[in-house]
């Protein structure tokens, strides 16, 4: 589920699209904003997960942590980053870098993970195309290629009224992709060409109305730039200086750029497919040791981020802090989603690897409009209930009401029916307590569980020194209800996969503005769920 992210400040120069957003954080809370995840309701008057009282409260009934393995089924995660090493999941069986499979659990060498979309020889998928892009493909041949096509259409009339639906949803799209790669492909120019002049001209001063209304730009190229100024709503600029607010916004216009090359080169290339690299018979559904032992990836900036949100180590003085606690959670890389669509086999064998390999909790933060062969991680989803492992997935960025439009994978078969009971869906909440649904968030009264911290939320990146970025996303939503889900398990261990799943939902905090649009109508609360937790094994007489 890697989505780029629109902010307002270049979204005035293009107009609305369909992937543009802006960071609901209106309100400037008492806290560090870098760790707003954490706050609490009560105190803070932000709906974070009150992760700082759910510790004290353990700590006061002295609770002891056991330890706890989260599986992220992700893009990759950057292992020897400075903030997650040290909370990095080490398969006890297995000897690195011998080339044997010493556990014999049929992968050689998976000592911190696997990754299912790599191949033998070590190269890994990067880019890789839409699941609309391989039904496009597959229909394409069916219905508009060969002798039988016509007589395919009669034949297979479901299919092709799907195909229809298809084609058109492809088009679409790639249009999209190309003005986009166009639009931005052209404000990247004039944004290098006239702001290096403006930003030399303009000095240090600070961005504010005495000083623009008094400045006099000289050369032709700050005159331009200064002409992209007037289209922009002064709070996107106000106290910055003019270095750091042209540098942010050229980033985000390159990032632009890069998000709709990737559409337009790999997720909508209707030639583009880099199976091949991983070597298995992709149409076999059966076939589960296939991939390689590298969980890095040649892009781990999604799964890092993730990670980092769950279990960045705490109280070091980096960084941040991941809400899981302080070394009772380990991280599980299951290499499973590329820049590109996930495949419902890859996810179906991730989900069984991570629970066949000791992990209690999965974080599933993708996504996407089609799974034909749904039924396979729908198994996989029953497999990890039937060993009580917690699924705690994305609700999706598309701003739809995904009761209605379908978002994969989906705990409801085609009936309408609960698939499993060890699903949590998640949708993302920010800052802001008169927006408090992020405006990207997927949401739905039957399908979205509960709410979570997903809008500006800082947490590690990719970088052997160690380096941090604000992303926003039901994608890190899920992750902090994944780090929620860890810190009371660790501490509650004899709760099944069912209490633990009702603790974190009976606890939420509620909110008139989300008891529409989702099950519970409210925000994780660790807190709360950890008092809960403590209550149920006092009643039941655990220890």
């Amino acid at each position: 589920m890697k989505k780029f992210l629109l902010s307002i400040s270049v979204a005035m120069f293009i107009g609305v699209t369909s992937f543009a957003q802006e960071t609901a954080t209106v309100q400037t809370p008492k806290i560090d904003q870098k760790q707003w995840q954490h706050a609490s309701i009560e105190k803070d008057s932000i709906y974070g997960v009150d992760t700082k009282d759910a510790i004290q409260f353990l700590k006061a009934n002295k609770r002891k942590p056991s330890q706890i393995i989260v599986g992220v089924l992700d893009s990759g995660v950057e292992i020897t980053h400075p903030d997650l090493r040290e909370n990095i999941w080490v398969n006890p069986k297995e000897v690195a870098g011998n080339g044997k499979d010493d556990d014999k659990n049929g992968f050689i060498d998976d000592v911190n993970g696997w990754n299912f979309i790599g191949g033998k020889d070590g190269k890994n998928v990067d880019g890789d195309t839409l699941e609309l892009t391989r039904l496009y493909v597959k229909y394409t041949n069916l219905f508009e290629k060969g002798a039988d096509k016509e007589q395919n259409k009669s034949k297979f009339p479901e299919q092709f009224t799907e195909y229809q639906k298809v084609k058109n949803e492809f088009e679409n799209k790639l249009a999209d992709a190309k003005q986009g790669a166009a639009q931005y492909g052209q404000l990247s120019k004039v944004f290098t060409a006239a702001f290096p002049a403006l930003v030399k001209e303009w000095g240090d001063k600070e961005l504010n109305q005495k000083n623009m209304m008094s400045f006099q730009p000289q050369s032709q190229e700050a005159k331009q730039g200064m002409s992209i100024f007037a289209m922009l709503p002064q709070e996107a600029w106000e106290g910055k200086t003019m270095k750091d607010f042209t540098t942010s916004v050229l980033e985000e216009i390159n990032e632009g750029l890069k998000y709709y090359k990737e559409q337009v080169d790999s997720n909508l290339n209707i030639s583009l497919d880099p199976r091949s690299i991983v070597g298995d018979n992709y149409e076999d559904l059966t076939e589960h040791f296939y991939g390689n032992n590298d969980v890095d990836g040649p892009d781990a900036l999604h799964g890092t981020h993730v990670s980092g949100i769950i279990a960045a180590k705490v109280g070091n003085g980096i960084g941040m802090d991941g809400i899981a606690g302080e070394g009772n959670v380990k991280i599980m890389s299951v290499r499973t989603v590329p820049n590109g669509d996930e495949r419902d086999k890859d996810i179906a064998n991730a989900i069984r690897y991570a629970v066949d390999n000791g992990a209690k909790i999965l974080n599933m933060s993708f996504g996407k409009a089609y799974s034909p062969n749904k039924q396979a991680v729908w198994d996989a989803f029953k497999y990890a209930e039937k060993k009580g492992v917690l699924l705690i997935k994305a609700a999706g960025n598309d701003n739809v009401n995904i009761d209605e439009d379908v978002h994969f994978p989906t705990v409801y078969d085609t009936n309408g029916n609960v698939v499993s009971s060890n699903v949590i869906t998640v949708g993302a909440n920010t800052m802001d307590n008169k927006n408090l649904r992020a405006n990207f968030s997927n949401f739905g009264k039957k399908s979205v569980d509960v709410f979570a911290p997903g809008a500006a939320i800082y947490s590690t990146v990719p970088n052997k020194d160690g380096e941090y970025k604000d992303l926003d996303g039901t994608s890190m939503a899920s992750p902090v209800v994944a780090g929620v889900a860890a810190l009371v398990w660790s501490h509650y261990p004899k709760l099944s996969v069912q209490q633990i799943r009702q603790v974190i939902v009976d606890s939420v905090n509620k909110n008139d503005q989300l008891k529409d649009i989702s099950v519970t109508g409210g925000v994780v609360d660790a807190y709360k769920a950890v008092q809960l937790a403590e209550k149920i094994y006092k009643e039941k007489k655990l220890k």
